[in-house]
């Protein structure tokens, strides 16, 4: 076993500290099942990120849809979204609040991470394409 000085480890670890963003979106909450479920209240400011990822054993017959809950009021504020195959994606959102997710899912295992986000780091957001109206929020 090959035994690393001390300064080669400790440049490591400072280029990967350098690369880090500072202000980086900070983790407000995350979730993760198998199943359908509504998740706890977790609360944010605008701006703020919903990332999230989906994977199944059985990706012909897997689909998954979440929605966002306004957790005061009990009221559907829009889908978050809708798919019928593994994958991953983020979400920029421009209103805050208290909320929760309404997840419906079949044949699939998820992950959601909401992450709050300064103003210069939403910015820094670019979509890969536009959502159909209806879905915006």
């Amino acid at each position: 076993m090959t035994r690393f000085p001390i300064i080669t480890i400790l440049a490591l670890v400072a280029s990967l500290a350098a690369a880090t963003p500072c202000g980086a979106a900070e983790l407000v909450r995350e979730f993760s099942g198998e199943r359908s479920t509504e998740t706890t209240e977790f609360e944010v400011r605008a701006p703020w990120l919903i990332d999230w990822w989906v994977n199944s054993d059985y990706p012909e017959g897997m689909g998954i849809e979440v929605g966002l809950i306004d957790a005061r009021r009990g009221t559907h504020e829009g889908r978050v979204m809708e798919i019928r195959s593994p994958g991953n994606g983020v979400r920029l959102m421009e209103e805050g609040g208290v909320f929760r997710f309404k997840i419906d899912a079949t044949l699939a295992r998820w992950k959601i991470k909401v992450q709050q986000l300064t103003r210069a780091e939403a910015e820094l957001y670019t979509p890969r394409g536009e959502e159909p109206a209806e879905d915006r929020f």
